[in-house]
């Protein structure tokens, strides 16, 4: 009978079960595996600090990478992780779509890194914990026929349906030029266009401009506070959309939006001016992170679940 590893999974549920004051037999049942297999587990993966899920996740895969068992990985395996690394894919991307495992992935970037690699900058950073304010505190005044994410339909929270988008705008250093984003909930899909000036007025059209072609699929709209989207009954009016806003500093209900900025600032950092940013960068920006899969759609990309829809649109009519 074949043996099957336990997963990274796995080692959190007995992480947890441990705490919950477990024994190792009733582990084992919980978990279908044999109480060996637990015991094992413990006495190999238990450090300093008793068991812990991820050292004993690294010590497994150190374990593997030593073994005379270990499967070999084929050379082009690791030529082409390394090159989808160079356009910024996660390791747990490149996973989805290569016969390697990430854990795999960020032991190699790692080792690289000691030898003074340069693999270890294509991995994302974590962004600073943002400022939080008092509940119902706001500085920026209203917006005008401002309609709450409350009164937004329920289901458009499940990402069942393409056509709901979310918009934002990222600033540059000293608050000069602007880029404004887009973001359709269930595909992922983004927009991007580059604004002299955070007004209502250049931003509003950059939105119409931008989202125009794909009219169709413009059902409603959710923005953050920000004064550029007073213009929002103007867009409603030209997309024949609906505009909804997030609560103040709940920047979780605009998910979609804050991931993709964050993931917009690996190629224009807070630190570069805007100016030096042209056309040309922003739609290769634009398409490699549309064209970048992602484990939430099934390791698809963006663009294949946005245009699968409109396809359909288009056979239908």
């Amino acid at each position: 009978m074949n043996y099957k590893h336990l997963s990274q999974n796995e080692r959190y549920q007995i992480y947890a079960l441990l705490r919950a004051g477990h024994t190792q037999t009733k582990i084992a049942s919980i978990l279908g595996r044999h109480k060996s297999t637990i015991s094992r587990e413990l006495k190999l993966g238990t450090g300093l600090c008793n068991y812990r899920p991820k050292q004993a996740c690294a010590l497994a895969a150190k374990r593997a990478q030593s073994s005379r068992n270990a499967s070999q990985i084929a050379p082009w395996v690791l030529a082409m992780a390394t090159h989808m690394l160079q356009f910024q894919f996660s390791p747990e991307q490149i996973a989805g779509k290569l016969p390697i495992s990430h854990e795999t992935l960020y032991l190699r970037i790692y080792a690289d890194q000691a030898r003074k690699g340069q693999l270890y900058k294509q991995l994302r950073c974590q962004k600073k914990r943002r400022k939080r304010y008092g509940k119902g505190y706001e500085k920026r005044g209203q917006i005008i026929g401002r309609r709450s994410i409350e009164e937004r339909p329920a289901h458009i929270e499940n990402r069942s349906q393409i056509g709901h988008w979310e918009a934002d705008t990222v600033i540059g250093v000293n608050h000069k030029h602007a880029i404004v984003t887009l973001v359709e909930r269930k595909s992922g899909y983004g927009l991007i266009a580059k604004v002299q000036s955070k007004t209502a007025k250049l931003v509003s059209k950059a939105i119409v401009k931008l989202l125009e072609p794909y009219k169709a699929k413009v059902k409603t709209l959710t923005y953050d506070n920000g004064k550029e989207f007073a213009k929002h009954a103007w867009v409603d009016k030209k997309l024949s959309s609906t505009g909804y806003f997030a609560k103040p500093y709940c920047s979780w209900q605009r998910g979609s939006n804050e991931n993709f900025n964050g993931l917009l600032r690996q190629y224009v950092p807070k630190k570069r001016s805007l100016s030096t940013v042209t056309d040309e960068e922003i739609t290769m920006i634009q398409n490699r992170l549309n064209y970048r899969p992602r484990k939430r759609l099934g390791f698809k990309t963006p663009h294949e679940v946005f245009h699968q829809s409109l396809n359909r649109v288009a056979l239908r009519a």
